[in-house]
This record gives C-alpha cells, sequence and structure tokens, in this order.
C-alpha cells in the first residue's frame, strides 16, 4: 500500500462501515478522532454501524460509543448530508429504507456520483455471500475464529495503551496470513465488480469484510473502506473526485489506482448476481 505522512482534511465525501456499537470491539474513540480532523459534505455510514445481533446477548455502550453517535447527529445537524445503508448486523433497519430521521437518510443502497463524474454503486455488501464458494463449516469455524481473534485484539491494545503505544490491529495482521481468509475476500471482490459491471457503473464501494483495499478490473474499480473493529479505517474523497483509504488519524495509507479498460478474455469467476 502507499503511505503518506499528510493528514486528511478538506474532503468531499467521507465513507465509513464496520463500526459495530454496542459491543466491546468498537473503536468508537479513534473514529471520533477522524472526525475531529475530517469535515465532509456527505458522510456515507456503510452498514453494520450498530451490532443489533451482538446485542442481543450482550450491549456495550460506554461513553466513547455514545460520543460517536452525538458526533455524527451534530455533523448531520450541521449541514453534512448523512446516508445511512444498514447491513447484516443493523438490517432490522432496512425496514427504515426511505426515510429521514434526525437529518439522516436511510437507504437501502446508493449510486454515489464523484466530483470526477464517475458512478459508483455503494452498499454495505453482505448481498455477495451467496456467490462466496467455501465451504459453510470453513466459515463457521472462522466466525468462532474472529471473534477469538478480536478478544486478543482487546487485551494486545489495552496492553499497547498502557505502553502509550498507538493502536495497532493484531486481528488484520493474522488475517492477511490466513489462505481461506483470501479466498473469501478474493470471491467477494470479484462478485462486488461483476455487479456494478452488470449495471454500467464505474465502480463499487462497500465494507463487509473488514478488508480495506482497492482492485480493478476491465475498467471497473472496487473500494472497500475497512471497518473500525480491527483496521480502523475509512474511504474518502477529495475535492477533485480522487478516492483514497485514510486511517484513524486521517492519514492517508492508498490512493485508489489508475483504471484501465482492457478486452475481456475470459469469463472470470461465475456469479449469479
Amino acid at each position: 500500500m502507499h503511505t503518506s505522512k499528510t493528514l486528511a482534511s478538506d474532503y468531499r465525501t467521507l465513507f465509513i462501515s464496520d463500526v459495530h456499537l454496542g459491543t466491546p470491539d468498537c473503536q468508537a474513540s479513534l473514529l471520533s478522532s477522524l472526525l475531529r480532523r475530517v469535515r465532509p459534505q456527505r458522510l456515507y455510514l456503510v452498514g453494520d454501524m450498530v451490532d443489533l445481533i451482538a446485542m442481543r446477548k450482550r450491549a456495550v455502550l460506554p461513553p466513547a460509543q455514545q460520543q460517536l453517535v452525538a458526533r455524527i447527529l451534530r455533523l448531520a445537524r450541521g449541514g453534512c448530508e448523512v446516508i445511512y445503508i444498514p447491513g447484516n448486523h443493523d438490517a432490522a433497519f432496512r425496514r427504515l429504507c426511505g426515510l429521514r430521521i434526525h437529518n439522516v437518510s436511510i437507504e437501502r443502497r446508493v449510486i454515489h456520483e464523484t466530483r470526477d463524474g464517475r458512478q459508483l454503486l455503494v452498499s454495505h455488501g453482505d448481498e455477495f455471500d451467496t456467490h462466496v464458494r467455501i465451504a459453510p463449516w470453513l466459515l463457521m469455524l472462522g466466525d468462532g475464529m474472529h471473534q477469538f481473534v478480536l478478544r486478543l485484539n482487546r487485551w494486545c491494545n489495552g496492553l499497547r495503551r498502557v505502553f502509550g503505544l498507538p493502536y495497532w490491529s493484531l486481528a488484520g495482521a493474522l488475517k492477511r496470513r490466513v489462505g481461506t481468509a483470501q479466498r473469501y475476500i478474493d470471491q467477494f471482490e470479484q462478485a462486488a465488480l461483476h455487479q456494478a459491471a452488470r449495471e454500467g457503473l464505474d465502480g463499487y464501494i462497500g465494507g463487509h469484510i473488514h478488508k480495506a483495499g482497492f482492485r480493478t478490473r476491465d475498467g471497473v474499480l472496487y473500494c472497500n473502506d475497512g471497518d473500525w473493529v480491527e483496521h480502523c479505517t475509512a474511504l474518502a474523497e477529495t475535492s477533485t473526485g480522487q478516492l483514497r483509504l485514510i486511517d484513524w488519524q486521517g492519514e492517508v495509507i492508498a490512493i485508489e489506482p489508475k483504471v484501465v479498460s482492457t478486452p475481456v478474455t475470459s469469463p472470470g469467476v461465475l456469479v449469479n448476481v
């Protein structure tokens, strides 16, 4: 990934997802820190903002998480256009799609137009799960391991705070070394690219898989904004339409690759969307 120490400040649009409010893994204070640095004209909340599934067993909403919600609502009242796209962990809110509550518009999916005129499909991404060819038992095992690693992640970063060290994603580091996780990510990205191409769009923006990054195929751009339990990243659009990945400090960690249209030489991954 391209890295930069340049701090983000004046962004046209900000995309964040997978905050998982209501759980102990939510990095609310880090996201609040980013929102103090970045003042977008438009903010997309791209799903799993609230983890209603986890909250059925145990609800955790400490002051840092309450303050984050208040900050987002202040942005909405202050003129920032806030669009909330519920995900699979907050799917109950999908029944509210089409409504506007506290200056927050709730939508199932959105076509976002960048400053340079590109049209990008924005959705949470869980709709592509059915197109990922991974054995169900492996997915169940992976989910159990993921929860265990998140607990380790909390312990690890609690210790780092004691020693004055910055946040570091143990969960993300381990995930990059697991072949099954990488296959899942690859197939998810292919399905998202296929859907954007099928609709004649320039690209796709989503979350869901907790893996920030860019990818291109046949002139179509894939963007994932990451999450706020492991990697703590967001996708930002500049005033000229360029897309960048930024971290909780507002530092640029990746810039969108140049999209080159190439002839289709093979069907690639076959999906039925």
